[in-house]
């Protein structure tokens, strides 16, 4: 199996600027005439502690077969593959940059990938340490978990949220934090040492901005109809309404919400309700229908329809790179976003079987800084794909089971 070696020379030049970083936010001074040089520090800047820090994106992938609860984490820079717990009959795989979430009807299980990074804004550290199984959350199939660096926010289908201390989970342990008083609607999501969450108000939801014992701190007073779809990014959270989205932002200890609506009447069937996006990117994907892709650019405040063949899954690295688009052809198809022009399309990749089925496991798209990833459950592989050389098939990674649940890890 052939190594991954995607250091762009765009890249090149960060990694030397990120040790440059690296080195001065140490707190290291000119000596400046001194006779005696500073004494270093006695833990190194970025040290954690059973992990091994490294100049480029340790991306892992993990994966599940339901069927037969087989997971495996498979490392994309050593092509080396990992076997973990069985877990079987999960049909839900979340993942929050380090952490993979397998949840099944009767609970949820934690797979530390042992691949992640620290975003410190003008640098970033990756690491990597062993995978392990850290254990099982009394959360089904339903619940919606969203994490922080400083916890994990497990919300069921009645509304109760659970939040777990994620340095815990660092260590491989289970902890419950608190319960929260009240019942919300649809996902809590940590952002900004706070919680965003929404309230019941009368026939619509209110956008609420708790702490992290629970309590109302704010509302930055904006209601939204069907809430339905979240992401993060550096610009704030996006999250989904019928009418099109809030975007949420923390400036001087304030929250806002600003409205960013379709701009026009947009049927419930081809709503934006599952936002996919590479992590860091503001530029977002989501289905419109059948047929159809949203491209939501949270920079600009705009939303672009993409008209498109049956869609499967959707992705995008962001601004200036094609959105990528799985469609039941079992081919990846790029398209122009500015334009809607498709300008690329690889071979058949998914193997004949289902190839869409958005209430079922779908094959799906993950992107990084320059590679996609498209899992093909019934052919036992995944493919590699270079989304800036006219979609080339950069590898075909063969496995041992049926890669029905993929996600990616250490980004």
């Amino acid at each position: 199996m052939m190594i991954r070696r995607n250091v762009t020379p765009w890249a090149s030049a960060a990694l030397v600027l990120t040790a440059l970083l690296t080195t001065s936010c140490a707190g290291e001074e000119p000596n400046a005439g001194r006779s005696e040089a500073k004494p270093p520090p006695a833990t190194p800047h970025g040290y954690v502690e059973g992990a091994k820090e490294a100049a480029e994106q340790q991306s892992r992938l993990l994966l599940n077969d339901p069927d037969s609860g087989s997971t495996r984490v498979l490392d994309l820079i050593t092509g080396k593959v990992h076997r973990t717990a069985q877990v079987k009959d999960a049909v839900r795989l979340g993942m929050d940059g380090r952490f993979g979430y397998l949840q099944a009807a009767d609970g949820t299980h934690v797979l530390d990938s042992g691949a992640w990074m620290v975003d410190h804004g003008d640098h970033v550290h990756y690491y990597s340490a062993p995978t392990r199984d850290v254990g099982e959350l009394p959360a089904g199939s339903q619940a919606q978990i969203r994490s922080d660096a400083a916890v994990t926010a497990v919300a069921d289908e009645d509304g109760r949220t659970v939040l777990y201390d994620r340095s815990k989970l660092e260590k491989g342990q289970i902890a419950t934090s608190r319960t929260l008083h009240g019942t919300y609607t649809g996902a809590v999501v940590p952002y900004k040492e706070r919680l965003l969450a929404f309230a019941n108000k009368g026939s619509t939801t209110e956008l609420v901005v708790l702490d992290r014992k629970g309590e109302r701190l704010a509302s930055p007073g904006v209601a939204c109809e069907a809430p339905r779809g979240d992401a993060v990014t550096r610009r704030g959270v996006i999250l989904g309404c019928a009418d099109g989205a809030l975007l949420v932002r923390a400036q001087d200890g304030a929250f806002t919400a600003e409205k960013i609506p379709y701009g026009k009447s947009v049927p419930e069937q081809e709503r934006a309700t599952a936002f996919r996006h590479r992590p860091g990117s503001d530029t977002l994907t989501a289905p419109a229908g059948d047929e159809a892709v949203w491209v939501l650019d949270v920079a600009e405040r705009t939303w672009t329809q993409v008209k498109t063949g049956p869609v499967v899954a959707v992705n995008t690295a962001g601004e200036g790179s094609p959105l990528l688009v799985l469609e039941t052809d079992g081919a990846l198809h790029g398209y122009d976003i500015a334009t809607g022009k498709q300008t690329a399309r690889t071979k058949t990749l998914l193997t004949a079987g289902k190839r869409g089925d958005p209430d079922g496991n779908a094959p799906v798209i993950e992107v990084d800084r320059s590679r996609a990833y498209v899992n093909d459950p019934e052919g036992k592989r995944v493919f590699e794909i270079d989304y800036n050389d006219g979609l080339r098939i950069a590898r075909s990674l063969d496995l041992d089971v049926k890669p029905v649940l993929m996600v990616e890890a250490g980004r």
